[in-house]
């Protein structure tokens, strides 16, 4: 497919996101910062390895945004927004445990350089602090939407398990998975800041629906790069999904229409774990002849318009206008 690209003044609102909310965002990571240290020297190096490395930060972006939406609170959404990066650091630590990924935002996975026993003991450590973070607010219902939100990525850990290699997975399943290990944070992110700045409930509704929406997009369209991106420029390493038999939106479309020579090459290299030089390259292949990335790339396109449509319950104001512009590059920043 083609590269979309968008015009320079509109190509990344994350840009335009982060120099709106510059100074939040520095008081953000001051206090990642100070509350991954622990006395044990091992915790604060393999946590700031990954940390460190980069990353959008796109989760606790969304929670200052979504509070300084609704009002000028100060610093309260601050370690709420530390308390979400926690929670998604530690499962980026669990999930590189369980994937056996060889590689996390452009170097070496922190399970490779450390070993899983300490990945997954520091992503449980993270965890805690978050917890900690979330109680120092002192907000039952934000610590209600934020637990809420770990136990149910929790879930959407072992129904992943449950659907890899699985040929047949539908795009209810695949759905699911997704809404739970990506979507589910996005929304509680989001939710968290019209509470903040003492909105009512029907703007935390919205504020909830708009990241639930923004997630689910969000994750399609990295699922689709992984058979698309080229990744010296997105920094997506394309292939991965595909090696580790994962059932993402592009497969799931080729499996329902795939013939039976094509069948059997998914049965192969998917479920039976056969794989044979080549293969990547005859999987992107069937995928083109489906239309599998395009029709994937309309569905993201879908969940982007119910985010929009949600967000337009917020104030009307340069932010909200920048929130609609993330929404959109969602789907914008692939193909």
């Amino acid at each position: 497919m083609e590269t979309q690209r968008l015009p320079k003044s509109e190509s990344n609102p994350l840009d335009r996101l982060n120099g709106l909310l510059g100074d939040d965002m520095r008081s953000v990571n001051a206090l990642i910062l100070s509350n991954m240290q622990a006395e044990v020297p091992l915790i604060p190096q393999l946590a700031g390895y990954l940390i460190a490395a980069g990353g959008k930060r796109i989760r606790p972006l969304l929670t200052v945004a979504c509070a300084r939406l609704y009002g000028d609170i100060g610093p309260r959404p601050y370690a709420l927004a530390a308390a979400v990066e926690f929670i998604h650091t530690a499962t980026l630590l669990h999930d590189d445990v369980v994937d056996e990924s060889g590689e996390r935002r452009g170097q070496k996975a922190a399970n490779l350089v450390f070993g899983n026993q300490a990945s997954v003991l520091v992503g449980d450590f993270l965890f805690s602090r978050a917890f900690q973070l979330m109680v120092g607010d002192g907000s039952l219902d934000i610590l209600r939407i934020l637990s809420d939100a770990a136990a149910i990525i929790a879930q959407g850990e072992v129904k992943q398990l449950a659907t890899a290699r699985n040929l047949d997975a539908t795009m209810e399943d695949y759905l699911a998975v997704i809404q739970a290990k990506t979507a589910a944070l996005f929304a509680a992110a989001c939710e968290t800041g019209p509470i903040v700045a003492g909105a009512d409930k029907s703007a935390a509704a919205a504020m909830c629906e708009y990241g639930m929406n923004l997630g689910i997009a969000f994750q399609i369209a990295d699922d689709l790069l992984d058979y698309a991106a080229d990744s010296m420029t997105l920094g997506k390493n394309t292939g991965d999904d595909f090696r580790e038999g994962k059932m993402t939106a592009p497969v799931i479309l080729a499996v329902a229409q795939a013939d039976a020579k094509e069948r059997a090459f998914w049965q192969r290299t998917i479920a039976d774990r056969r794989p044979a030089r080549g293969d990547f390259e005859t999987a992107l292949g069937i995928l083109k002849k489906r239309e599998t990335l395009k029709n994937g790339m309309a569905m993201a396109q879908g969940y982007v318009e119910r985010a929009c449509l949600a967000l337009a319950e917020a104030p009307d104001s340069p932010l909200r206008a920048i929130l609609h512009d993330v929404a959109r590059f969602t789907v914008s920043r692939t193909f």
